[in-house]
């Protein structure tokens, strides 16, 4: 006997689960993209697998979060405009408020032993993490030696070269467009087949009417997302001044969140030569155990902004002594605010034209490369991390022997036995406070 179709979720309904899905999307997007297919695929029917597939498709063509992108798409399909910017807020305001305590807790004890200690086992661990990650991007992105040279001269021109990060991605983003046979059948996912029980929103569903593009809800919608960008701005540029920490919080983030192609690894080269090298509004190691932090909390990876805001306020006190912690909660949410805004507009705008160009060489081709590119980008990173972790006072400085074992078996877990993140992290945080 077949099964009913699902009825249709009321907004309620839906609010409920996307605060819950805030709260326990750990894993990073892997995960989290799985959870969300075993709720709203297989238990709750609200979409079919073939058009949940179809949705992701859409949102890793896109710069930024695709896990946060995604059930922005698929809110935005159930419930309309407010459905898409409730399931995209509620994906990461969880971990906003939680990554404010952590930094706090962060910023005002760091230098305590016992939380000394454990950060001396995450960053270690960290390491391996982005060292995993560029392994498993690269496993998938790089299809032929075209892919594998851009993945080697975008690690030249970041490692030796210094070129800053949009540049990488602007050359690669040519090289595609160039020459785009060379780049076909980058990333994406299969479709899905066989018989399924049938779904709310299920493949031969046809758009409802909220989804199909029209050109006056285009110019609607950008001009909302262009009046929300621009009167913040204008609010901060009166109250601080162009020169104000906010301000240039808000003015770098907007262009961090353009470049978050192939994940929050890719971005994160951009963040440190901004937030450390050039603004200077933390350290190093500061950023890299902002990261750590960004490991254990929900929500996308990317939320390590957050954090980053936070510390940039705390530093720089820009409220007076006295409101440290006012001054740090203030800027990472302006730095959240600026970072995640775009990924709505992405969704709300992009959606119904993004599906008139799917498949389209020409469209992918360049975001295939940049994906290559991301490679050496994420594997620069790594080898960053291991020089602050390993020699942190320098070449001509003592070699950290605990460090490097945690980080040797971080990533042993990692590659040879698939442990998780959030195991890795702990252990690794208890062997810091051993060593």
């Amino acid at each position: 006997m077949t099964a009913p179709q699902p009825p249709h979720p009321s907004f309620g309904q839906a609010f409920g689960y996307w605060l819950k899905l805030g709260f326990i999307s750990f894993g990073g997007p892997a995960g989290q993209i799985a959870i969300m297919h075993q709720e709203l695929v297989e238990r709750r029917r609200w979409i079919s697998e073939q058009r949940f597939l179809h949705a992701l498709n859409y949102c890793m063509l896109l710069p930024g979060p695709e896990a946060q992108q995604l059930a922005t798409y698929i809110g935005w399909l159930l419930h309309r405009t407010r459905g898409g910017i409730a399931a995209g807020v509620l994906f990461v305001l969880p971990s906003l408020f939680i990554l404010v305590g952590l930094s706090w807790l962060y910023m005002a004890w760091g230098n305590v032993p016992l939380v000394a200690g454990l950060f001396y086992g995450i960053k270690p661990a960290v390491t391996a993490l982005v060292l995993h990650a560029a392994w498993r991007v690269g496993s998938r992105a790089l299809r032929n030696g075209w892919q594998w040279a851009v993945a080697a001269l975008a690690f030249i021109a970041i490692f030796v070269l210094r070129a800053p990060f949009p540049l990488i991605v602007l050359m690669a983003a040519l090289t595609g467009w160039l020459a785009p046979r060379r780049f076909s059948g980058g990333g994406g996912h299969g479709q899905a087949g066989g018989a399924h029980a049938p779904a709310l929103i299920d493949d031969d569903t046809p758009p409802p009417a909220h989804a199909r593009f029209r050109w006056p809800r285009f110019w609607l919608v950008l001009g909302v997302h262009l009046l929300l960008w621009l009167g913040a701005m204008s609010l901060l540029l009166a109250m601080f001044g162009q020169q104000g920490v906010l301000t240039q919080m808000a003015w770098f983030f907007s262009k961090a969140a353009m470049l978050t192609f192939g994940g929050a690894y890719a971005v994160l080269p951009y963040v440190f030569q901004g937030a450390v090298e050039q603004h200077q509004w933390l350290s190093a190691a500061q950023m890299m155990d902002g990261l750590a932090l960004g490991e254990t909390t929900p929500g996308p990876l990317i939320m390590v902004v957050s954090y980053v805001g936070f510390a940039g306020g705390w530093n720089t006190a820009f409220l007076g002594p006295q409101a440290l912690l006012a001054a740090g909660a203030l800027a990472a949410a302006v730095a959240t605010y600026f970072t995640f805004l775009p990924s709505f507009l992405f969704i709300l705008l992009g959606g119904p034209f993004i599906e008139s160009t799917h498949g389209k060489l020409k469209f992918t081709a360049p975001l295939t490369a940049i994906t290559a590119a991301v490679v050496g980008v994420i594997l620069n990173l790594a080898l960053f991390f291991a020089w602050h972790t390993l020699w942190p006072a320098g070449w001509h400085g003592r070699f950290e022997w605990p460090a490097a074992l945690i980080g040797l078996a971080a990533g042993v877990a990692l590659f040879r036995y698939k442990r998780g993140v959030i195991p890795v992290i702990l252990v690794s945080a208890l062997l810091g406070l051993l060593a």
